[in-house]
């Protein structure tokens, strides 16, 4: 048995001494999330942002590869065409022409509007609540094209008769130009989209009035509901369709140039004139529609 050497037993008792005194440091690491330099949130809203500048600078390309024409039947492609809807709705017919800027109007939604937010009526408008307010341009337009198309009519005896059947109106849009049937007076031959002679001197006339101006001209095509014979398969919207083309060719045969025909349309017998009686010839008509270009 070896004994214990008295220096080697008190060198080891002062090392115990001197670990037990010896401070014990404890370092506290906190390691970050994924939120920091290395995180992926940054990359999501960094694809955000590239895909809406991608989005901005190919709009800027657009508007510089097209025409102006070809921006205006993009914008046509988007517009609702809920006719009748929208001359239905509270505002028609010009800036006001529902019976209150607070009535909802009566396009399709979930929810209805009841309209609490007051509008500005510009300063250029005629008309109250009933009649609905028109800019004053649009009445004085509407004013001179009756007078303008009256004379010429007084000038033809022959045509000084079909002076009942052109109408014109002051619209939301612009002046709209009704040439309208009535018993005596048909402008096509039946279910037909050939004019007939009177019809053609008509819309000669029109056309002489209407090129004094540089507005854009919409033609629209009516029908009554009047059945067709069994066996044929033509039908009211083609044939609306159609007597708007015949009208259009014959617009551009009398100097009307080409650029101001914005769009035709035929809306067969869904619009009437005549609503109680469908069937009344009236309804059948041509609406020629002057749109200001600015």
């Amino acid at each position: 048995m070896v004994g214990n050497t008295p220096g080697k037993t008190q060198a080891t008792d002062d090392i115990l001494v001197e670990e037990q005194l010896r401070p014990i440091i404890v370092k506290k690491v906190i390691v970050a999330g994924g939120e920091g330099h290395h995180g992926g949130a940054w990359k999501v809203a960094y694809a955000d942002f590239v895909t809406a500048m991608m989005a901005f600078f190919l709009m800027l390309w657009l508007l510089g590869a097209t025409t102006e024409e070809q921006r205006k039947g993009i914008a046509d492609h988007f517009t609702p065409t809920l006719i009748k809807l929208r001359e239905q709705s509270a505002g028609s017919n010009g800036m006001l022409g529902g019976s209150s800027i607070t009535d909802a109007d009566n396009y399709p939604n979930a929810a209805g509007q009841t309209g609490t937010r007051t509008i500005t009526i510009p300063r250029d408008t005629v008309g109250g609540p009933r009649e609905g307010a028109v800019n004053s341009t649009k009445v004085r337009r509407a004013e001179e094209l009756k007078v303008r198309i009256d004379e010429k009519l007084k000038e033809t005896r022959k045509l000084h008769r079909l002076a009942r059947q052109v109408r014109v109106t002051k619209t939301e849009r612009g002046v709209r130009i009704d040439l309208v049937d009535d018993a005596d007076f048909s402008m096509f031959a039946l279910g037909t989209t050939v004019l007939n002679p009177e019809a053609r001197q008509l819309l000669e006339l029109v056309s002489e009035v209407i090129l004094e101006g540089n507005e854009q001209i919409t033609i629209r095509g009516h029908t009554d509901a009047l059945p067709w014979r069994a066996g044929i398969s033509a039908n009211n919207w083609s044939l609306s369709a159609g007597r708007a083309e015949a009208t259009r060719q014959e617009l551009l045969r009398h100097a009307i140039p080409q650029r101001r025909i914005r769009r035709i349309e035929g809306v067969a017998e869904r619009e009437p004139l005549i609503a109680d009686n469908p069937a009344d010839p009236r309804n059948r008509r041509m609406s020629i529609t002057l749109m200001p270009t600015s």
